[in-house]
């Protein structure tokens, strides 16, 4: 296998972070960032239907975004700078609904980060730029959009510091906070 995996990180089932193994020399590095059979012999069955791809600027706060009734699974990495990548559990039924994870991905350290359904999903760009790919199981819905604005303070993400305000998308700004989404 081409891959390591850590399976449930941040203690958060179905979470995963995937390390390829990367071969290089003088000339380079080269490496497998998608193996269909690597990802079945490690008894992840996902049937992506879509890449995207996104190029972001110092500061930039993409999130937290998510699917409603057409929920993807995303395999998301970065080919260049980096970021702080972070994915908060909205299933119902979970020990862990309404907590999250986050790890710095770049494309030095190569990690991907598998994000099952039902999660909600952001990243903040700590480098000049970044370029950010990402592979969904669902095609995406634009009437089907759901998001928690990024500082809800019921989650309490601890985003990096940077030295440059966030930048945020006017759609991101006016997010609504997870417990006006999830009342109890």
């Amino acid at each position: 296998m081409q891959i390591e995996i850590n399976y449930n990180v941040g203690n958060i089932e179905g979470l995963c972070v995937i390390i390829p193994k990367v071969h290089g020399d003088n000339r380079g590095y080269f490496y497998e960032s998608y193996n269909k059979n690597d990802m079945a012999e490690a008894n992840l069955n996902i049937n992506f239907v879509q890449d995207n791809q996104s190029m972001s600027t110092k500061g930039v706060l993409r999130g937290l975004h998510f699917q409603k009734k057409y929920s993807q699974t995303k395999l998301v990495r970065v080919i260049r700078g980096n970021v702080y990548d972070v994915a908060v559990d909205l299933r119902l039924n979970s020990k862990t609904f309404g907590k999250y994870y986050g790890l710095e991905l770049s494309a030095e350290n190569k990690k991907q980060f598998l994000i099952p359904k039902n999660f909600a999903h952001g990243f903040l760009v700590l480098s000049e730029v970044a370029e950010f790919c990402y592979k969904c199981d669902d095609f995406y819905h634009a009437d089907d959009e759901g998001g928690i604005i990024y500082n809800d303070p019921d989650i309490n993400i601890l985003w990096p510091e940077i030295d440059c305000e966030f930048k945020l998308s006017d759609k991101d700004k006016i997010l609504p906070r997870f417990k006006e989404l999830f009342k109890s």
